[in-house]
């Protein structure tokens, strides 16, 4: 997308690859009506826009990638072609065509076995490859139609991108950067078209993203045929960093400092820029295109992925935080600014050739929450775990060392701890000093309440028979207490026959005797006739008395 006539209403420039053996066409769209279209020597294997000069009005050039050449578009008119310079020819290869243009008829089987030896050093012409894929009767006369022609070798551009010059501005002048099939990258001047800079890879490229300036500093980002990601800096010919992925790379955007890969295996990984492995996104398809969705104006970033089963999902860092359905599957995607809109998401379908034009509302609100099902987002906050002190080491050490003796003596602590406590409730269960009754015949349960300020307190009961179908009876309540402190109007009374299930209140009076301010315990018994082990025993922390001690 792209301002092509200086007037702030973006158009969509658009590389039609026809029928795939003809009919290509470079296609300008505004809004979803087409505009102009030129048509293309071969089939185009990138498309950019770029600033090439300062001249007014400041209208961006279309650079069209095509086998070894770059077409070059100024106001919808071809400008210029760029061919890329030739490589090196193997010598023997060249020996053995010299020699075919000497004699009248070269003897094709001596051409045919030099030039299958000629495969095991530098990579054969395109002459060559296609002289060893005729049949035996067709190689002679090829040999005599092409052998006064000098011999060639060129390579083809398999991915394109610009590169701010001098300046960040978005209106600066650009550089274009190529990537070959010789696993060659190279840094066009825009005005001359010259070559600045040349870097060699490990592997072809089929995959780029570009920042920074080349007067300055720069990173170019690559994806090669060998699975593997390389990052390019300034002044520097080779790799400087190399990212190893588990399955070939289909999609690569940068976002931030960090870069976003779009694996074969259905996922979706995160690394940083030296090439750390942040997270991994699992996908419920194959993915078919990327790009980046970045809303300057509202500070969001996030990233596009197209799927083959005919979604779109909205990933910012691992979280999915949109889905968008589409009719069929997506073949390449785009978003920025189109006609005066500043988020517009361009889609074309890979059935039909089919065009979406999707457009955000401005009161649109992206949750940062994940969507997808899975672990809470908390789970992949890092903790801060502080740094390791001297103290700490020592201690780690000495737990090596001492690992045996300690775990015994920890397990005879623990022994310990369980004995004792088994112990205290068995003492408490033959002494009846719990709330609950652990006698089967007499299910019971306690509880008390102590109300008022002092002097004076009211004492409640709450006595409960658990049982399911069985009444208690013959049973009686007992207070023992300090009679210097306390004095109790009623000290023991009976307990009526308790129904299972109801709870029966039981009230009496406390009068605290002290003037000190001062408060003990009260002990209450609930016995049965005929036994002298209470059935339960509860302990009553009497509160001060305020009343004595504001007097």
């Amino acid at each position: 997308m792209a301002d092509l006539h200086g007037d702030g209403d973006n158009k969509l420039v658009v590389g039609d690859l026809g029928t795939g053996a003809g009919n290509t066409k470079l296609k300008v769209y505004r809004g979803i009506g087409l505009l102009s279209e030129n048509t293309l020597l071969d089939l185009p294997t990138g498309l950019v826009s770029f600033l090439m000069d300062q001249h007014e009005p400041r209208t961006p050039a279309i650079a069209v990638a095509s086998g070894p050449f770059i077409y070059i578009y100024k106001n919808l008119r071809p400008y210029f072609k760029f061919t890329l310079p030739f490589l090196e020819v193997n010598t023997l290869e060249q020996d053995v065509w010299s020699q075919a243009r000497q004699v009248s008829k070269a003897p094709i089987t001596v051409i045919c076995l030099a030039v299958h030896v000629a495969k095991a050093d530098i990579p054969l012409s395109v002459r060559s490859l296609r002289f060893l894929m005729l049949e035996p009767q067709e190689m002679e006369t090829y040999v005599n139609l092409h052998k006064q022609q000098p011999i060639r070798r060129q390579t083809v551009i398999t991915c394109i991108g610009t590169l701010k010059k001098n300046m960040v501005d978005e209106d600066a002048v650009s550089c274009l950067v190529v990537g070959t099939e010789s696993q060659d990258v190279y840094i066009l001047d825009p005005e001359a078209f010259t070559i600045l800079s040349k870097m060699s890879l490990p592997s072809v490229p089929t995959l780029m993203d570009v920042t920074g300036q080349f007067d300055v500093e720069f990173r170019i980002i690559i994806a090669c045929r060998n699975g593997n990601i390389y990052i390019l800096r300034r002044d520097s010919p080779k790799p400087k960093y190399c990212i190893e992925l588990c399955s070939h790379p289909v999609g690569l955007v940068r976002m931030g400092k960090n870069v976003v890969v779009g694996c074969a295996q259905e996922t979706l990984q995160g690394y940083t820029q030296k090439g750390k492995k942040l997270w991994t996104a699992y996908l419920p398809a194959p993915v078919t295109t990327m790009a980046v969705l970045d809303l300057p104006t509202r500070g969001f970033q996030a990233v596009l992925v197209a799927l083959a089963n005919c979604e779109v999902h909205v990933y910012r860092d691992k979280n999915l935080v949109s889905t968008i359905k589409t009719p069929d599957v997506v073949s390449s995607i785009c978003f920025g600014r189109y006609g005066r809109e500043d988020g517009t998401l361009i889609m074309t379908t890979k059935g039909g050739g089919g065009l979406i034009v999707k457009i955000l509302k401005r009161t649109a609100v992206f949750d940062e929450r994940d969507s997808a099902p899975g672990p809470p987002l908390a789970q992949s906050i890092r903790l801060n775990v502080p740094k390791k002190t001297k103290l700490y080491v020592d201690q780690t050490m000495r737990e090596r060392e001492n690992a045996v003796a300690m775990h015994r003596a920890f397990q005879m602590d623990l022994s310990r701890l369980r004995l004792a406590a088994a112990r205290t409730y068995v003492k408490a269960l033959e002494s009846s000093l719990t709330p609950v009754s652990a006698s089967l015949a007499e299910p019971l349960k306690m509880n008390a309440v102590v109300q008022g300020l002092g002097p004076s307190f009211k004492l409640t009961l709450n006595i409960q028979n658990t049982a399911v179908c069985r009444p208690v009876m013959n049973l009686a309540v007992s207070f023992l207490y300090d009679d210097r402190l306390y004095r109790m109007r009623t000290a023991f009374f009976k307990i009526p026959l308790l129904v299972p299930g109801l709870n029966y209140p039981i009230d009496t009076f406390v009068e605290c005797l002290s003037e000190k301010g001062i408060s003990d315990i009260i002990k209450v018994f609930v016995l049965r006739e005929g036994k002298s082990v209470p059935l339960l025993t509860a302990h009553i922390n009497m509160p001060a008395s305020e009343g004595l001690a504001l007097n």
